[in-house]
């Protein structure tokens, strides 16, 4: 059976500009199965053995890949199998992980190895080999090792027999940038790319690959390139949200379930000083993300405090340590993006203990969304050559992660008024990044500059309308834009699961029903509300339904019954007791309870006696007690921003509130109608005169 694969003119050009860098990707899934070994480290020996194009070649190199792997790549249950063997043999050779402790309570400091497919513990290992190849320190490195057994040795009077005669790192492989970027200029931007996407595993030329998609695909790449650049991920399962953390370079961890805690990422004094994941990764990467981890608001803060500034400080006398590993959360988010972007959050999927944490989300440079990557399929992944993943690895480790092109759209493009200084920084790593993925030499016309800062301009603006939908004026400055230099021309950027559709309709409502905005004291949060009011002729009842909330339900009560003995007062000629009232609260954004509905209720129940519509696109603020005594609307600016968004045209509001103006965002003032009422009557009458 042939293996041989129809190569196309990008096979060629990359072969061609990078002798025995690539390899067929495809071979690796040939090999795979049955191991429990990185990407990386397979890559290695096909680049050693498969490196060619010749069909032939590459099933003898097979052959020795699968020797290599047999004989020498230890399974679990062969622990003490090897050691045995080493006894009876004398030596052994392995390939394996190992990583490297010093013992500074052994006269002159003693070096220890741990081989940990073999389980080979207290492995005796030369300081020449750890200082030549110090990151034995600082997570290990996977290598072909040469084991002797000497049982003189001992330690602590216990024998220690086994001893690392010779090792050769597998996973270092050299990088020159020189000869990376000599390579580079022989594709043109677009075949670039497809190199990219090919060494990722995946087939550009499928039709779904859009060049949108493949922008999407690469921006998981941009941590591994960019230092401190913090990147969130949700989206619906099978996507490959993970893949390139977990197999593609020896740089970066990735953390599933309950791991990554506040010890583990930077070390802690009851851990013996071992350093944390953020000093010895280039990217340490979060696999669903688990709520144990941010349960703690003093872990939380460290958390904080490393995503902003790129330190932390791990509570003992070693000061503020410094990191540069960036941190990548990925998630899982179904359901109908739009609605939910639309009347809550794109946090949701989180964990309780940061959901609604806008300070820490405010720290993410980037959101991709993870909804517009198709689930992956067989005739996503491609047969044709890519960078062996542990070269192009270390080009991003040793030389691109030095670069700095973050100022490079300053050369043609000013940002909008609207981009404050943390959304500047985010938007210019999001763009260094990328510069640096497609161009490693820096070169790129103005329109790909342009191109490149309007799609990091949208992952940083996806950030914000999050944490505007979670409440707060603070962050309502989301109208994100560019300004060509050249021309004076702004442009606006938005985010396309924004979409179209509006919350509250231009069509009339029927009567009873209407938008309102509470405050969920649960929740410490604005939500909007949709009331829905019947009333029939019946047995004097009062029901409601759609909230549990203690607030909402007395809000309710409470203005019944001040209609039913006022009722004649705003021209209601009939026993409203003789009615059954039926009250329905939809609650759009997740809120659970709202004490501040009142005034909604009253006219909701007004229009509902009286059989008219209040006006389209209405939204009512305010609430009153037993009496009628309306309250001034606390949080207006929150409040108003929420509505507008909704879709709202006009605004009702206490008298009371024109004190707030002066303090009310320009773009609020300028999209809202704001009318204001002085007693309940007034506010139903108004509610209704423009129906």
């Amino acid at each position: 059976m042939t293996n041989e694969v129809i190569l196309d003119e990008l096979d060629n050009k990359l072969i061609a500009a990078f002798p025995g860098r690539v390899v067929r990707k495809d071979l690796v899934k040939k090999v795979k199965v049955g191991y429990n070994i990185p990407v990386y480290v397979l890559e290695y020996l096909l680049g050693k053995y498969c490196s060619t194009t010749d069909d032939a070649q590459i099933q003898m190199g097979l052959k020795k890949v699968k020797s290599a792997i047999s004989e020498r790549i230890v399974m679990g249950e062969q622990s003490e199998l090897i050691k045995a063997r080493l006894q009876r043999d004398g030596s052994m050779k392995l390939i394996d992980l190992i990583n490297v402790t010093f013992d500074e309570r052994v006269q002159g400091g003693k070096f220890w190895a741990h081989l940990a497919s073999a389980g080979l513990d207290k492995v005796h290992i030369d300081h020449e080999i750890v200082h030549q190849y110090e990151r034995l320190l600082t997570g290990g490195i996977w290598a072909n090792i040469e084991l002797i057994y000497d049982d003189s040795l001992g330690n602590d009077g216990a024998i220690r027999p086994f001893v690392i005669q010779r090792l050769a790192p597998i996973q270092v492989a050299s990088s020159d940038l020189d000869e990376f970027i000599k390579g580079r200029s022989q594709f043109t931007r677009e075949e670039w790319i497809d190199v990219l996407i090919r060494s990722m595993g995946y087939e550009p030329t499928n039709p779904d690959f859009t060049s949108r998609r493949k922008l999407l695909y690469l921006l998981r790449l941009v941590p591994m390139v960019e230092k401190n650049y913090n990147i969130i991920e949700l989206g619906p399962r099978g996507t490959g949200k993970s893949y390139v953390y977990r197999e593609m370079s020896p740089n970066v961890i990735l953390l599933s379930g309950g791991q990554g805690s506040v010890p583990d990422l930077f070390g802690w004094k009851n851990r013996k000083d071992k350093p944390g994941l953020v000093v010895k990764f280039d990217v340490v990467a979060f696999d669903e993300v688990a709520g144990s981890n941010f349960k703690a608001e003093r872990d939380k803060q460290i958390y904080k405090g490393y995503m902003e500034q790129g330190s932390f400080s791990r509570g003992d006398d070693k000061g503020t340590l410094s990191a540069d590993a960036s941190i990548v959360f990925n998630g899982n988010l179904d359901g109908d993006v739009e609605t939910t972007a639309r009347i809550s959050h794109l946090f949701n999927a989180l964990p309780d203990s940061i959901r609604n944490d806008m300070a820490f989300h405010d720290r993410w440079h980037a959101y991709l969304p993870g909804w517009e990557i198709p689930k992956m399929q067989t005739d996503y992944l491609t047969s044709h050559m890519g960078f062996i993943a542990d070269y192009i690895a270390e080009v991003f480790h040793n030389e691109m992660r030095r670069r700095n092109y973050a100022d490079m759209f300053d050369r043609y493009f000013a940002l909008g008024s609207h981009i404050e200084e943390r959304d500047r920084r985010a938007i210019a790593k999001t763009t260094s990044g990328m510069i640096k993925l497609i161009h490693p030499d820096g070169q790129c016309s103005k329109e790909e500059v342009r191109e490149y800062l309007s799609f990091a301009m949208e992952l940083r603006r996806r950030v914000k309308e999050q944490l505007k939908r979670m409440g707060g004026i603070e962050y309502s400055r989301v109208n994100f834009s560019y300004i060509d230099k050249e021309t004076g021309q702004e442009t606006f950027v938005s985010c396309k699961e924004l979409g179209s559709t509006q919350i509250i309709p231009d069509t009339p409502l029927s009567p009873g029903d209407l938008f309102t905005v509470g405050f969920d004291p649960n929740e410490k949060r604005y939500s909007l509300y949709r009331i829905q009011i019947s009333i029939v002729p019946g047995g004097h009842r009062f029901n409601i339904v759609g909230t549990s909330g203690r607030g909402t339900k007395e809000s309710a009560r409470m203005v019944y019954d001040y209609l039913k003995a006022n009722a004649k007062k705003i021209g209601i000629d009939r026993d409203i007791g003789s009615y059954d009232i039926n009250i329905q609260v939809m609650s759009l954004m997740q809120g659970k309870d709202a004490n501040d509905l009142g005034v909604a209720f009253y006219i909701g129940l007004v229009s509902a006696l009286l059989g008219r519509p209040v006006a389209n696109g209405l939204v009512v603020l305010g609430q009153m007690s037993i009496h009628g005594v309306l309250s001034r609307v606390e949080g207006l600016g929150d409040k108003l921003r929420i509505a507008m968004d909704a879709g709202a045209r006009s605004i009702l509001i206490p008298t009371e509130n024109r004190r707030d103006f002066a303090e009310l965002p320009a773009e609020v003032i300028d999209k809202l109608r704001i009318d204001f009422y002085s007693e309940p009557g007034q506010a139903a009458y108004k509610a209704m005169a423009d129906a």
